[in-house]
């Protein structure tokens, strides 16, 4: 039962820390990041998410995958433009405005912390 006990730890470190991170990021380029306007490319043959095209202040022009995946609900069609805020020091790092997807990091962080508790219950059981 100690080794349940264990995966089920670290199962939710694993999560919380995954959820944490994406709160941060987003937390960080919404805060200091710069604002522009993004098209969004046609899918990729083997890719799962569309690529957004955009030019930084510098003139750089950038293309990095969507952090956001394709959805029914809320679509990115090829030839749309959204709004973005991307970081400066490293234009990769991308948030599309309006589909921040806290609602899922905080999941991670809630469910992390679930089986972090959980683990720690069965170990103290056993």
């Amino acid at each position: 039962m100690a080794v349940w006990a264990a995966f089920t730890v670290v199962g939710g470190l694993v999560a919380l820390l995954a959820g944490a991170y994406g709160l941060d990021r987003t937390r960080r380029v919404t805060e200091a990041g710069q604002g522009a306007e993004a098209l969004v490319k046609a899918v990729r043959q083997g890719a799962d998410r569309p690529a957004l095209q955009f030019e930084t202040a510098d003139g750089q022009v950038v293309e990095v995958p969507s952090p956001v995946p394709v959805s029914r609900r809320r679509p990115l069609r090829a030839g749309q433009r959204v709004p973005i805020l991307y970081d400066a020091d490293d234009p990769r790092e991308v948030v599309v405005l309006g589909r921040e997807r806290r609602g899922l990091d905080w999941a991670f962080v809630g469910a992390g912390a679930g089986l972090v508790l959980a683990g720690l219950v069965l170990a103290v059981v056993v």
